[in-house]
């Protein structure tokens, strides 16, 4: 079990473009397993690899394991690119494991069809729906250097980075909350991958 450290905003390269795999091999599928790990520790339901700052085009997701109280149905999608969105829209709270305690309403897709590779190399194609929609959405959009503050408005998106950076300033990220004794249960419950946990608007 390896648990990776996580990539904070601000950072550079949350908004840098991620670089496509050119292999799906034993490295890669490593990295997945400490992803996961990684994930099931800050409570998140999906995480880009650019979050624990690997800018290689690689998602995980699982958006059950909370509620079956262990790892669920998982996701490893290599090189996710969507072919079609629905047109209707669903509203979610969405959080980041990148931005610790921040939340805002994001409206997107509540369907998308995705192509990808799995961890044997093959490609595949699947329709994600509701909770897995938005949080795929969520990660592709890490993996293309948009975070999900971006799709909110400018002036709540700047009030968001300034108590990050207020917080980074003050050492909140420097040590491992788990060992500090204070309470952050609260931090990430609705955190994508992130974490991906939403609160549902829907």
């Amino acid at each position: 079990m390896a648990i990776l450290p996580l990539v904070i905003a601000p950072d550079p390269r949350l908004k840098t473009k991620s670089s496509h795999v050119e292999m799906v091999d034993d490295s890669l599928r490593q990295l997945v397993r400490d992803m996961f790990d990684t994930m099931y520790q800050e409570k998140g339901i999906g995480l880009a690899a650019v979050q624990v700052g690997i800018l290689k085009r690689l998602l995980i997701a699982d958006v059950t394991w909370r509620d079956e109280g262990g790892p669920g149905k998982q996701y490893a999608l290599v090189n996710p690119e969507i072919l079609e969105s629905s047109e209707d829209p669903h509203i979610y709270k969405e959080g980041c494991l990148s931005f610790p305690e921040q939340f805002a309403d994001v409206e997107r897709p509540a369907s998308v069809r995705v192509r990808y590779l799995d961890l044997d190399g093959k490609q595949q194609e699947e329709t994600f729906e509701g909770l897995l929609a938005t949080c795929v959405q969520h990660e592709i959009d890490h993996l293309n250097g948009i975070v999900f503050v971006d799709h909110i408005s400018l002036a709540k998106r700047d009030m968001i980075l300034r108590k990050l950076k207020k917080m980074k300033k003050q050492g909140y990220f420097d040590h491992d909350h788990s060992q500090c004794g204070h309470d952050h249960s609260h931090d990430h419950e609705h955190v994508h991958g992130e974490h991906c946990g939403h609160d549902h608007v829907i």
